[in-house]
């Protein structure tokens, strides 16, 4: 939305909810009646031609502009959104602003939509939750500045990283914690943006057409996809909106939680295998005179670790990727002797046991091939049910099928895939 002129305390309080008159639903996409007895009487062809405009321009943009339904009111400074694709305007804002100002402030409201502004906000920690017009200043920021590369044309007053110093081009989580505790202009873009309702909010499905969760993503897939099409016709299309199609239509799946999710199911795997044992007698036996039947049991797995210490694998990412490992096993009660991890060394091939991360040391070389490490796991007299690998990729493989679940985490994005029965996860450098 764009940015109020004058500023406003950081501590002002807001109330979240007034009662206000009930208004007749309208045509999805027209302008609802005035709320308060026909006063300040929006221009709506003038609002409708920047609409037009916005979408001619940018006609991947067209199916999210058009879904947005508009509600004028007095009480909203400029305009805003709700997280219902409800854009609430001012008359005295629409008639003060020029068509071709109108059109970017009309995208930069949508952007707040179709980056999901309000779904990320509220993932975020409670105390940066509570923070409404600071978390809207973040967010201005991660919009205004790809809208300005783009060549929009935004008001005056507008909020950019490099007016707080920060770098182009980021999110608005990293922003965050960089803004001052307090900030001269509090935009409020609504909750669509911050996802606190504000006072000139309809309730939730009260008045004009609104869209739900399921519509919502359809639509940004729907627009994701329009980007592509341009892209791949025009060949040009701003750096902002092309990685957020990417991340739409290609999402980028958190390796931390795909090596958990592997490393849990395959000690889950191993674990369900059962055996007999005759310390604990069947609850059958009393049944049967002179006769001791064993019970099942259900052990728990055996998990090695083979790390490969070469000079080619990134330090960080090798202590994160075994952080994640160990703490899975400890949630499942994979721990003490039944966790064995090795470290390869690169120039001979040695395998030694160790007890910490601490005593894992990166050698100097290159070439480690990670067989060995397999075969040592497999070859000692406590032989595991789940072996997981941790390397660079840059090593030959077992020709077969080793006999456990076999895992390898692999660290950076240029090494060759593992073969097609190991289970894979790639974890990116940096």
């Amino acid at each position: 939305m764009a940015p109020h002129r004058e500023a406003r305390p950081h501590s002002e309080a807001r109330p979240h909810s007034e009662a206000r008159p009930h208004r007749a639903p309208a045509p999805s996409g027209a302008p609802a009646p005035p709320g308060e007895g026909g006063r300040d009487r929006l221009d709506t062809a003038k609002l409708l031609a920047a609409r037009y405009r916005a979408a001619t321009d940018r006609p991947y943009l067209a199916s999210a502009l058009f879904a947005l339904t508009v509600v004028p009111s007095p009480r909203v400074p400029t305009m805003g959104v709700d997280r219902h694709w409800r854009c609430y305007v001012s008359a005295a804002f629409v008639e003060a602003t020029p068509v071709t100002e109108l059109a970017a402030v009309w995208i930069h409201e949508v952007a707040h939509l179709l980056r999901d502004h309000h779904g990320r906000a509220d993932r975020l920690p409670a105390g940066d939750r509570r923070d409404a017009w600071r978390l809207n200043v973040a967010q201005d920021c991660e919009i205004n500045d790809d809208l300005i590369a783009d060549g929009l044309p935004l008001p005056a007053g507008r909020l950019e990283p490099r007016l707080l110093g920060l770098p182009a081009g980021g999110l608005f989580e990293a922003y965050l914690p960089h803004l001052p505790a307090s900030v001269e202009q509090a935009p409020d873009c609504g909750s669509g943006a911050h996802g606190v309702a504000a006072p000139w909010e309809l309730p939730g499905n009260d008045g004009p057409a609104r869209l739900g969760a399921v519509e919502a993503e359809a639509l940004r897939r729907v627009t994701a996809e329009a980007m592509r099409s341009h892209q791949r016709s025009r060949g040009t299309l701003p750096e902002g909106w092309r990685r957020w199609a990417e991340q739409v239509l290609e999402p980028t799946v958190d390796w931390r939680q795909a090596l958990a999710g592997a490393v849990r199911e395959a000690a889950a795997w191993a674990g369900g295998a059962v055996d007999y044992t005759y310390r604990r007698p069947s609850r059958r036996t009393p049944a049967l005179r002179g006769v001791v039947l064993p019970s099942l049991r259900r052990p728990l797995p055996r998990v090695a670790v083979v790390v490969d210490t070469s000079g080619s694998m990134g330090e960080a990412e090798l202590a994160a990727a075994l952080g994640e490992i160990t703490g899975v096993l400890r949630e499942v009660g994979v721990r003490g002797n039944r966790v064995a991890v090795l470290a390869c060394d690169a120039d001979v091939h040695a395998v030694s046991r160790v007890t910490s991360v601490d005593q894992i040391t990166l050698a100097g070389g290159g070439g480690t091939d990670m067989r060995v490490g397999v075969e040592a796991a497999l070859a000692g007299p406590d032989r595991p049910g789940v072996v997981v690998v941790l390397t660079d990729g840059l090593t030959p493989w077992p020709a077969e099928p080793a006999a456990c679940r076999l895992i390898a985490a692999v660290v950076g994005d240029a090494a060759p895939e593992p073969p097609s029965w190991v289970e894979t996860v790639r974890v990116p450098l940096g």
